[in-house]
């Protein structure tokens, strides 16, 4: 857990990649001190929260889950308009690609299969709360001010010397894995920020607190988003981004997901008001 300080903090670019998403213009707003998990809530740890209280997700009470699958690799039924996504029966947290799935290997990756219902619910156990985006932002920034990265403004590309888990290659149909994963990494693969925080953009987008909303009043960004009406927001990018297709591995970049929702790219981490047990 990392403690991070409050004051007035950077919120959003002014230089927006999807203007649409409303990532500007960069401004101020304040916010209070709070703790932040250094990582992403792992398998081992959701493990851990459904042992002690025998939560069962919502993915486990629907009994499917949305899970990347390119077409060589697809058995589920297809979203239409990105065909790479496939409702997958059986697919849950403990069986991320469906039955005959598992996570042997994998405790320590991200929990994916999660919505923003499930991670509230962990968060009441586990004492924390979904961060706000200023919140999630500032920590992201890692004291770095007005950065695209949480490393910097470095654009990272598809050798191996990536610093965060990312696409490479030709999305969707070919990755190259140069980075050593093809999916999700532990949550720590990657060098931290200069707040000591892993992952803060790519390998799984993070569920926040709070409503996707966009201020804007033109047109063009009202309709684009008239489907996300009460869609909560998510952060960080995953590791299916690449800049050909989804550019949203920037501190900046936002989007929102409905919080039934649950895919094998999303999971979520924890803030706290105070560190548990204090």
């Amino acid at each position: 857990m990392v403690a991070i300080a409050g004051g007035k903090v950077l919120l959003g670019t002014d230089s927006p990649f999807i203007p649409v998403d409303e990532e500007g213009p960069c401004r101020h707003v304040a916010i209070s001190p709070f703790w932040m998990d250094a990582t992403a809530v792992c398998n081992r740890r959701f493990a851990a929260f459904t042992r002690a209280t025998g939560y069962v997700t919502e993915a486990e009470k629907l009994g499917d889950s949305a899970v990347f699958a390119p077409a060589e690799e697809a058995e589920g039924i297809a979203h239409a308009a990105a065909p790479w996504w496939q409702m997958v029966k059986g697919a849950s947290w403990h069986s991320p690609e469906g039955p005959g799935s598992s996570l042997d290997g994998r405790e320590d990756h991200p929990v994916v299969h999660v919505t923003w219902n499930d991670a509230c619910a962990f968060a009441k156990w586990a004492g924390g709360r979904l961060p706000l985006e200023a919140e999630w932002e500032h920590a992201a920034r890692g004291g770095l001010g007005d950065v695209r990265y949480p490393w910097g403004d470095d654009d990272p590309d598809d050798t191996s010397h990536l610093p965060c888990n990312i696409w490479q290659g030709e999305f969707p149909h070919r990755n190259t894995s140069a980075d050593g994963y093809a999916r999700t990494a532990p949550v720590a693969s990657f060098a931290p920020n200069g707040y000591g925080l892993y992952h803060m953009v790519g390998n799984t987008w993070e569920w926040t607190a709070q409503d996707f909303r966009v201020r804007s009043l033109k047109k063009v960004i009202k309709t684009a988003h008239q489907d996300k009406l009460g869609f909560k927001l998510i952060k960080g990018g995953s590791f299916l981004c690449h800049i050909s297709y989804c550019y949203r591995y920037r501190i900046a970049a936002r989007t929102a997901n409905s919080p039934d929702s649950s895919t094998s790219h999303q999971g979520f981490r924890l803030v706290y008001d105070k560190p548990p047990h204090a």
